[in-house]
This record gives C-alpha cells, structure tokens and sequence, in this order.
C-alpha cells in the first residue's frame, strides 16, 4: 500500500509547476523536498501514520485541481487593489521582494551595513577607518 501513495505523491509533485519567480518560497519546490523527506526509500517506504497521509494527498489534491476556486467562484477576478494576476506575479517574485527589502532600508541601516566587517575583530577598525580624522 505504501507503494501506491508514493506513486499518488509522485504524480502530484509531477503535475504541480513550479514557479521559478519565487526561489526559496514556491510551494511546488517545498511539495517535492517534503515528498523527497517523507518517503526516503520509495516505494520501500513504511508509511507510520497511513490515515494521515491518505487526508494530506487530498488536501493537497484539491488545492492541485482548483477545487475550491470552484466550489467558492469568485464575482470578478481582481481584488481590492484592482491588480490583475499578472501584476501580483510581479510584485511578489523573489526579485521585486528583495528590492523593495532594499528600498524600504533607512539611511542609518545601509550605512551600517556598508561598514560593518565580517568579523567581530575588525568592527573596531572599520568604525575608525570610517570616522573623519581630526586636523591638525
């Protein structure tokens, strides 16, 4: 039997995309590392909790299939904002995130992070290397 729900996991993982906008966070790429941890020696895997298992392919599967976007159809398919989908693909890609990380940093924490050395020996001497000299 824990052969079947690895091959049932296994066509899951296949038919779920991965969107590539989105490294370190996409829900397909963390399905297969999950699939991957789960199930270590395939087919051979002894499944502990088998009920378990059996409720999360079908919640996972319903999710896959849009089963709720069709149960619960929406009246317009944009939202408050009135951004398509296209426009939220953008904004919340891995790239557009880390340069509003950037944009959103104060002057006084880019500064620190421009100075600041990678070790904790060299923190005193970059401080100082930073700070005007006095005249004399």
């Amino acid at each position: 039997m824990a052969a079947s729900r690895y091959r049932r996991f296994l066509k899951l993982c296949e038919e779920w995309p991965v969107d590539e906008t989105k490294r370190g966070r996409d829900l397909g790429a963390y399905l297969r590392q999950r699939v991957a941890q789960a199930f270590r020696e395939g087919e051979n895997t002894q499944v502990a909790e088998p009920e378990a298992c059996d409720e999360m392919y079908e919640s996972l599967a319903r999710l896959h299939s849009n089963y709720y976007k069709h149960k619960y159809p929406r009246p317009r398919e944009t939202s408050f904002s009135g951004l398509s989908l296209e426009e939220y693909k953008l904004i919340l890609s891995t790239d557009t995130l880390d340069e509003f990380k950037e944009m959103n940093k104060g002057t006084w924490k880019k500064l620190q992070e421009k100075f600041a050395p990678g070790s904790p020996k060299g923190k005193h001497t970059a401080w100082a290397r930073a700070l005007p000299r006095p005249r004399t």
